[in-house]
């Protein structure tokens, strides 16, 4: 089941992304980006959270801050099925595309977020760090 966040999910975000991130988003960084127009959407099976995206909305843009999905059950649908609803939310709110930044060394998601549409429209340079790496920008206006 796919939700939109509730009250205490903060929590659940943040373990996520210990997991999955070597900088990761505190609790307060989570509630901070609420405030400033980011649409959290988490998938729960069971009670458990699996995976979560965050979805930020400047005027008619849409910006991914993050997918992470735990790593016993990746490759199993969880990330797809985020963006899938991701992509949903951003045609409800009449954005024209949808950006993000990922990894450059990160094929499994450049190859996720390809089928779902992506294409590579860019590069930042040295964007990441621990370890420091460039982003490939992708962006979609399918949805």
């Amino acid at each position: 089941m796919i939700r939109q966040f509730k009250a205490g999910d903060e929590k659940f975000i943040a373990l996520l992304e210990k997991e999955c991130f070597s900088s990761p988003w505190s609790e307060n960084a989570v509630l901070d980006s609420l405030e400033n127009s980011t649409y959290f959407l988490l998938f729960e099976e069971e009670g458990r959270v699996l995976g979560y995206v965050g979805l930020q909305t400047v005027l008619d843009e849409g910006y991914i801050t993050n997918v992470a999905v735990t790593k016993e059950t990746r490759k199993k649908g969880v990330g797809s099925a985020l963006i899938e609803q991701s992509k949903k939310l951003a045609k409800e709110k009449g954005l024209k595309f949808i950006s993000l930044e990922v990894r450059e060394s990160n094929l499994p998601a450049i190859a996720l977020y390809e089928k779902q549409g992506f294409k590579a429209v860019g590069k930042r340079k040295n964007f990441y760090s621990l370890p420091k790496e460039d982003a490939i920008i992708m962006t979609t206006e399918g949805f």
